[in-house]
């Protein structure tokens, strides 16, 4: 196939004179280089497009691609991560990972734990909180976890997002919502295990790649995945692999996770974070369905090194779930040429 990349690199954008915070979702050029190369490796043809703005001039041109793999997380508005997408929807191109719908609810909390809980699925108590006057009108006692309600990476989180005195809850709220400039997610803090779990496939098809466990280490940030401690895993977090065969609440996490891919609507990979309450209940946290790609830094990476799955053979995966969506022909015209 000839595949596209779509893609925001942080170097760019931090030659442009956007923060560290700001970009902090976006790829790193290593990562893009292993994308590309894992494609080449698996026999298609690749072309670099860059962000959204890149991609309007391309498509203006008259550019075309059989498929595009895209990680581009978008800089600006509640549905950023969706722009590629609902772009690439029409021009009738397909492309890697959720469509715009799924891309814009997910990217929202609180609009995902909404319908996670609709669905009958375990997540813990929650509230959204605009101004820092509505603090008071959260329903359930502290201790809470406060964070930005449209946020990847970590970011807004850190040691003071856990609130153990209701006293503290509107200061908290107010200095996220004038940092981040959006509404905060006030959550019951769960004090348990936390996990991550590694999804890939769509609907019916989609299966866990495995689980592991998030330890955060001396060094950490204490009791929260937090910014800092995602940015400096390395050295700050270890990552165990759990066996759900004979750890029952692994077994649990896993299942929570996979029954909120498909009620979400989540396609071809990604990643849903549980942690558990002080009972050892696991409840759903998040989904992230635009999960980081980067060969040794990101949490499915390294999932995939944990039980054994080369990163081609990810990338091999991923683009094989979004060519079910080609269309007919094109998927015909492409066994015709692999055969």
């Amino acid at each position: 196939m000839y595949i596209g990349l779509t893609y925001d690199l942080r170097s760019q954008y931090l030659a442009e004179g956007y923060g560290e915070v700001e970009t902090a979702e976006f790829d790193r050029d290593d990562t893009v280089d292993a994308i590309d190369s894992a494609l080449r490796a698996l026999g298609h043809r690749t072309a670099r497009i860059g962000h959204l703005r890149d991609l309007v001039a391309r498509l203006a041109a008259g550019d075309r691609w059989d498929l595009v793999f895209n990680i581009a997380e978008g800089m600006h508005g509640i549905g950023r991560e969706a722009q590629v997408p609902a772009l690439l929807d029409g021009y009738g191109i397909p492309y890697t990972f959720s469509d715009p719908l799924v891309m814009s609810l997910t990217l929202h909390k609180a609009m995902t734990k909404r319908v996670v809980r609709d669905a009958g699925i375990a997540t813990s108590e929650f509230a959204v909180v605009a101004h820092p006057d509505e603090a008071a009108a959260v329903a359930f006692a502290p201790p809470y976890f406060v964070k930005p309600v449209a946020e990847g990476t970590g970011k807004g989180i850190t040691p003071r997002s856990i609130v153990r005195r209701r006293a503290d809850l509107a200061p908290t709220c107010a200095e996220l919502i004038d940092g981040f400039r959006q509404p905060v997610l006030v959550e019951r803090f769960l004090a348990g295990r936390e996990f991550t779990v590694g999804i890939v496939g769509t609907g019916a098809r989609a299966e866990v790649l495995g689980t592991i466990e998030v330890h955060l280490l001396a060094s950490a940030e204490p009791e929260v995945y937090s910014y800092v401690n995602k940015e400096q895993c390395e050295e700050r977090v270890v990552y165990r692999r759990v066996d759900p065969a004979v750890d029952a609440l692994a077994a649990e996490a896993e299942a929570i996770s996979l029954a909120a891919w498909r009620a979400l609507g989540c396609r071809d990979a990604g990643r849903i974070d549980i942690r558990c309450d002080a009972d050892g209940r696991a409840q759903f946290l998040e989904v992230n369905p635009l999960a980081g790609l980067h060969p040794a830094h990101s949490d499915l990476p390294i999932i995939c090194g944990h039980v054994g799955l080369p990163y081609v053979h990810l990338i091999g995966r991923i683009v094989a779930s979004a060519a079910e969506r080609m269309p007919r022909e094109s998927r015909r015209d492409e066994h015709r040429r692999c055969a």
